[in-house]
């Protein structure tokens, strides 16, 4: 219920060109498959050492993983009673994942649907035919979108279109993302231009983004927009470390970069100020 309007299947694509400080979805970051490993979960039963390319092994009960001779072919998962193991991402047709949503179809009502999200649902090739294909079935659709890419083909089987507006400077997006601002600004008002219902995303991140100016710049740039109908205000959380450490990463949940109350309250009050 939170990733579109009414409630909603949201179906999560594997792979993003950004690497944001604050990912809440790391193992979304590659396009392939990856082993995730929990080690709260696992028993020490051993029965993933039948692992052919040797990637798991145990020194009493510390359980070693190799994760670079890893092939993510699943048979550590297959053979793990407690899903400590698990391989995270599957290769779906469209006419499989659509089997999968119109399960959920009765729950949408009049405002609900699908969620196309991430990583960066655009990565993947065939997304709007995925989406076209929901909208054949009169399946109500949504992206979230960190709109590195040129959506306007994808427009019209887009009810909505949630974007991020990480942050309005140049140079702190390109060293908290990885990447400019230029080009994610440039899709968004050309997306505008072709019709596109949009709300943008904002992630508020104490001491990086929490500044007069980035709020004002949100603000115009909302105003500035034809088919915007608000913003979302997305106070960063550190519960993304959790799983990096899935990954065999380490925890860089940092609770430091929590945005205060007043902060959040103070952006509100300038956005809503540009409506």
């Amino acid at each position: 219920m939170h990733d579109g309007p009414g409630v909603r299947t949201t179906v999560f694509l594997k792979g993003c060109p950004l690497r944001c400080l604050w990912c809440h979805n790391p193992e979304m970051q590659s396009a392939g498959k990856e082993l995730l490993y929990s080690s709260k979960k696992c028993i020490g039963c051993q029965a993933c050492v039948t692992c052919k390319n040797g990637v798991h092994t145990f020194k009493g009960l510390e359980h070693d993983i190799d994760r670079a001779k890893c092939i993510r072919c699943g048979e550590c998962e297959k053979n793990c009673p407690t899903g400590a193991t698990q391989i995270c991402g599957r290769e779906m047709t469209i006419a499989g994942i659509i089997k999968e949503i119109k399960k959920d179809e009765a729950f949408y009502g009049g405002q609900g649907g699908v969620t196309l999200s991430g990583g960066e649902p655009f990565l993947q090739k065939n997304a709007v035919k995925l989406l076209k294909a929901c909208k054949e079935q009169g399946i109500n659709t949504a992206v979230e979108t960190c709109g590195y890419y040129d959506v306007t083909e994808a427009v019209p089987y887009v009810d909505l279109f949630l974007w991020d507006l990480k942050d309005t400077n140049e140079k702190r997006h390109k060293k908290y993302t990885g990447v400019s601002n230029k080009r994610i600004l440039e899709n968004l008002y050309k997306a505008d231009e072709a019709g596109a219902k949009i709300r943008l995303r904002c992630i508020l991140v104490n001491g990086v983004n929490t500044n007069k100016e980035h709020y004002k710049k949100v603000s115009d740039t909302v105003k500035s927009l034809k088919n915007c109908s608000g913003v979302d205000v997305l106070p960063y959380h550190a519960y993304g470390g959790a799983k990096a450490e899935l990954l065999g990463l380490s925890d860089n949940g940092d609770k430091t970069l929590i945005p205060t109350e007043e902060q959040i309250k103070q952006f509100k009050e300038y956005i809503n100020k540009s409506r």
